[in-house]
């Protein structure tokens, strides 16, 4: 019962001496941001011949299904679509 007490005891001591540490949870994009994305993503993915004028659904499907479970950031978001422009820009040029 002592030990038990006294685990306890230090325990608690070592709670109080840690500081919590608060987790600021980064914005998340609008539905509307995400559609942009999409359509930018298609646009683009159209452009380079990724996939097909006439059956552009699936693979889209597909890509909103996974950018869905990976619940991209707002600044993430971001990230991608600067791709995207990289990509459309490059394929300008040529």
């Amino acid at each position: 019962v002592i030990a038990y007490e006294v685990r306890m005891a230090w325990l608690a001591a070592q709670e109080q001496a840690q500081p919590a540490v608060e987790h600021e949870e980064a914005p998340y994009p609008l539905v509307d941001d995400l559609e942009r994305f999409y359509d930018h993503l298609e646009q683009t993915l159209l452009a380079t011949g990724f996939i097909r004028p006439n059956h552009p659904g699936q693979v889209m499907n597909k890509l909103r299904r996974l950018f869905t479970r990976a619940r991209p950031e707002s600044q993430e978001l971001n990230i991608l679509r600067g791709m995207l422009a990289s990509i459309e820009q490059q394929n300008k040029g040529k």
